[in-house]
Order: structure tokens, then C-alpha cells, then sequence
């Protein structure tokens, strides 16, 4: 690879992170010049012929339209509940609970947010996660960035541990005792290193969010804040251990909520003053046509997470029957790429069905059904020129391999000029190199399928640990999905805050930083 392929290869990273952060030019416009970048780059310096570029983007769209459609389902369950009253009425649940935001901030993005990454994945916990945050009175921004810092702890094992069994396992053609073992190793770091994030998080909302900015009101939570950052890693840590990488962070979260809601109700480890985001006063009360109780408000939700698990447990025939409507494209142009979209299987779909399950228990007519579909489809306009653009953009960068330069595909290219200069400080190196893979891929799927391999291989120039590399990959692929441009968008797109991505990537960045740090940290304390 000479000089101008390294920029070639540098360019789907360079351009996203010069338009969007720098430049702070809205997705809208960022992403088709980026996609546009590393078309050139890939035909003209990576020789890529034009039926697979052509086929690559074709591709990228219809991964994007599968997106798309997830986050058409979390809104239209989303303004369904709006215009019911429903969301108002949780949102009076979550204050009467507790009217400090820092403690709603940790019970919505920190623990409910982790229970839906378990659940689903691929965005799903920041897209509904960060409109609820919205709902009890925190800016889109705040809630924005603080859904997309709380999302990547639990990602180790989200979507039912897709990213182990699918992402790991598929990458190293490993043995479920060998990747166990190396998730084991990931958790046990996490719990040092993750633990410490949902004080971070209160430390990002009083003092970049808050009208007056306050270190000591993010201070005064952290033994609150500690204990929930355990209260998901340790159960988290324990599933892993006895039941394997389905259901650490399901069952992580559902421990981390009840012991949450336990302290809140006992008064244990709550602040003594109450601290509000702004100077104005909380309203109190949801409008007097709500007549939605609390337990039908959240029945959409409840339905919904239900729908995604049952649906996610292959012992069951749920999955079956919904994944036998399959709309696939195989061959596409001619090549060995292929894609399919099942729309009832999809998180998207689940939600489509549990809005329309209860549609009876929110009282909800034509008209208000009608008014939420026209909002959601509304709302999703920046999105599809975005999200459009942006993962075509990532699909020239994977499969760049089909070319006639004689190279691997950009992303492999650079691992291994990393490795090549970088292998007496891997240690340091790894949790980058995963957090890279989910910033471009969107996924810490993809990012364990494209790295694990040689991740492993570098362990064993440099004399290193393989299990405890790989867990750092892991790791650095959780890290990655805070700002992961593809989560970003769609976050953005639910609370309108369209055109705002690279502000969002400014904040996140930073906590993406701490977390590939601190896990290298560790394990080099380990070794």
C-alpha cells in the first residue's frame, strides 16, 4: 500500500470526522460528500471496478432502508403515545419515582437503555431512549449524546449476544468455550472500567448540559451512580459465567433496574437537594384529557421488549415464523453480494405490532394513528438522505477487497499497518482498532467480524494474551457505538435534531476516549 492508498484508505474516516465534527455541516450534506470521497478514492487509487462499487452501494442502500424502518417503528410507537397522552403520563411516573434528572437519567439511558441493547440492538436503546429523556424535560442534545454514552457497555452482548456468538465467533471460527471465555475476560475488565460511566454521565449532564454547571451536583451521585454501574456489570458478569453470551446484558439491566428502583423508593443513596437542568420549574402534572394509567402508558413499551425477546430465543418458533417473510437479494449485479430485509422480524416491525396491540388500551382513534404515522414519516426525512449515503459509504469501505490493486479491503489494510509499526504497544492499539470497526461499520457486529482475526493474530507477534486482546477489541467495538455515525443519525432523527450530528460526535467523543483508555489501562495492569 503506497502513501496515496493509505489516504485513500484514511478517507472514509478523514471526511466523516472533517465534515461533520470540524466543519460541523449537517448529515445531510457530510455523508453524500463522504460517500462521494471514497468512491473516488476507490476507483481511482483502490481500483475497485464499477459493478462491485455499483453493487457495494446498492447494498448499503437497502442495510440503510432496513434501518430506517427500525427507527420508523420507534417512532410511530413514540408519537402514538404522544398524541394518546400516554408519554406524558410516564413521564409524570419517572418524576413522581424521582424528580432529580440525574436519577432519571440513569434509570432511562443507563439501565433501560441496557435492557433494550440486550433486547435488540443495532440503535434501537438510543432511539427510544433518547425521546424519553426528551419527554421528562432534558435538552435533545443532552439526550441525545447521554443515550449514545449509555448504549456500549451492554453492547458486549446486545441483540440477544449477537456480537459474541455472531460477531466474535464468525470472525475467529472459534468454539463457544473459546469466545465464552474471551466475553468472560471482557465483562471482568468492564466491570472496573464500565461501572465508572453512569457517574460520567452525571458528571456530562450537570456540567455541559445544565443551566448552571455544577461538578459538585454530579459529585454528590456517585455512590447512587456506582452502585448502578454495578448493578448491571457484576449480574451481567454472573449470566456470562453460568448461562453463557445470550442474556448477560437482559438480565444484567433487569437486575440493575429493580435494585434501582428499590433505593429510589427506600430514599437510600439519593441526593438531599434537588437539582433541575434549567432554572424553570418541572410541570407537574399531564393534561387533564389524559385518561391512560400508568400501567397502559407503558404497555407499548412493555409489549414491545416482550416481542423482542421472545422473538430472539431460538428455542422458540416465534423466530421461525417471523423471519419466513424474507425479502432477499442474492447476486447482486452479478457479485456475491446479497442482502435481505424481514420486515416483522426486524426491532421495526416488533414495535409496528406492539403499537398496534395497543392501540385498544391507549384509547387511541383514527385520527391520532393517522397524525403519529404522518409525524414519524416527517421526522425521518434528514434521515433517509443520511443514513441514504452513509452506509454505502461503509459497505465501499468493507468490501474494497474486490479490487485489481492486488489489496485486502481498507479497513483490513490499515489494521495491518498498525500492527506492523504498532505491535510493542497493542495493548493500547486494540480497543481502537474495535472502536474504528463500529464507528465505520455502525455495529460491533461487524466490527468483531472484521478485526477479531487479526486482532488474534497480532496477539501472537506481539507475545500477548490472546483472550485478553480480543476482549479489548470487544471492548473498543462498545466504545466505538457511542460514535458510531449510524447511531448518531438515527438518535438525532427521533428528537429532530437533524443537522446537529457533529456537535452530538464532539460530546460522545470524549467518553469514547475514557473507555478504550481505561480498558487498556486494565489490561495492562492484568499483564
Amino acid at each position: 500500500m503506497n502513501s496515496l492508498q493509505l489516504i485513500a484508505a484514511l478517507m472514509p474516516v478523514l471526511s466523516v470526522f472533517l465534515l461533520l465534527v470540524v466543519l460541523r455541516l449537517p448529515a445531510t450534506k457530510a455523508m453524500p460528500f463522504s460517500l462521494l470521497i471514497c468512491a473516488v478514492a476507490s476507483f481511482g487509487l483502490w481500483r475497485m471496478s464499477p459493478t462491485y462499487m455499483l453493487a457495494a452501494t446498492l447494498e448499503g442502500i437497502c442495510l440503510a432502508f432496513s434501518i430506517l424502518w427500525i427507527l420508523l417503528g420507534a417512532l410511530l410507537l413514540l408519537n402514538t403515545l404522544r398524541e394518546t397522552g400516554a408519554l406524558d403520563v410516564i413521564r409524570q411516573g419517572f418524576v413522581r419515582l424521582s424528580p432529580d434528572p440525574r436519577v432519571q437519567l440513569l434509570l432511562i439511558a443507563w439501565l433501560f437503555g441496557s435492557f433494550l441493547e440486550g433486547a435488540a440492538g443495532f440503535g434501537t436503546p438510543a432511539a427510544i431512549c433518547a425521546p424519553l429523556l426528551v419527554a421528562v424535560g432534558f435538552p435533545p442534545l443532552a439526550a441525545v449524546v447521554l443515550a449514545l454514552v449509555a448504549d456500549s457497555s451492554a453492547v458486549s452482548f446486545g441483540a440477544i449476544g449477537t456480537p459474541v456468538v455472531v460477531g466474535l465467533q464468525q470472525g475467529l471460527q472459534a468454539t463457544d468455550e473459546q469466545v465464552l471465555q474471551i466475553a468472560l475476560q471482557a465483562i471482568g475488565i468492564d466491570i472496573l472500567v464500565a461501572s465508572v460511566l453512569p457517574l460520567l454521565m452525571c458528571v456530562m449532564l450537570t456540567c455541559f448540559f445544565s443551566a448552571r454547571a455544577s461538578l459538585k451536583a454530579a459529585l454528590v451521585m456517585a455512590p447512587f451512580a456506582l452502585i448502578c454501574g454495578l448493578a448491571f456489570t457484576l449480574p451481567a458478569y454472573l449470566v456470562a459465567w453460568l448461562l453463557g453470551p445470550e442474556f448477560p446484558s437482559l438480565i444484567g439491566a433487569m437486575v440493575g433496574l429493580l435494585l434501582a428502583t428499590m433505593l429510589i423508593r427506600k430514599g437510600w443513596l439519593q441526593p438531599k437537594v434537588l437539582w433541575q437542568i434549567s432554572d424553570q420549574p418541572q410541570t407537574s402534572v399531564p393534561s387533564a384529557q389524559t385518561r391512560v394509567s400508568l400501567i397502559r402508558a407503558w404497555l407499548p413499551y412493555l409489549i414491545a421488549t416482550s416481542l423482542l425477546v421472545l422473538s430472539r430465543i431460538n428455542a422458540l418458533p416465534f423466530k421461525a415464523y417471523l423471519q419466513a417473510l424474507d425479502l432477499n437479494w442474492t447476486g447482486i449485479l452479478g457479485t456475491e453480494l446479497s442482502v435481505s430485509f424481514q420486515p416483522l422480524y426486524l426491532p421495526g416491525g416488533l414495535m409496528m405490532l406492539a403499537t398496534f396491540l395497543s392501540l385498544r388500551f391507549l384509547r387511541a382513534d383514527q385520527g391520532m394513528l393517522q397524525r403519529a404515522w404522518t409525524a414519524s414519516l416527517l421526522s425521518l426525512k434528514g434521515a433517509v438522505i443520511s443514513l441514504g449515503t452513509a452506509v454505502p459509504m461503509v459497505r465501499l469501505f468493507i468490501h474494497s477487497g474486490q479490487n485489481q490493486a492486488g489489496l485486502q479491503s481498507m479497513p483490513l489494510e490499515l489494521a495491518n499497518l498498525a500492527a506492523t509499526h504498532l505491535a510493542d504497544h497493542w495493548l493500547i492499539i486494540a480497543p481502537f482498532l474495535g472502536a474504528l470497526g463500529s464507528f465505520i461499520a455502525g455495529s460491533a457486529t461487524f466490527s468483531n467480524l472484521m478485526f477479531a482475526s487479526m486482532q488474534q493474530a497480532t496477539a501472537g507477534l506481539a507475545g500477548l494474551n490472546h483472550n485478553l486482546v480480543l476482549a479489548l477489541q470487544m471492548l473498543g467495538a462498545n466504545a466505538g457505538n457511542m460514535i458510531c455515525v449510524v447511531n448518531v443519525v438515527a438518535a438525532a432523527s427521533v428528537v429532530k435534531l437533524a443537522g446537529q450530528e457533529g456537535r452530538v460526535i464532539s460530546f460522545t467523543l470524549f467518553p469514547m476516549l475514557y473507555y478504550c483508555l481505561a480498558a487498556a489501562f486494565v489490561a495492562t495492569w492484568l499483564v
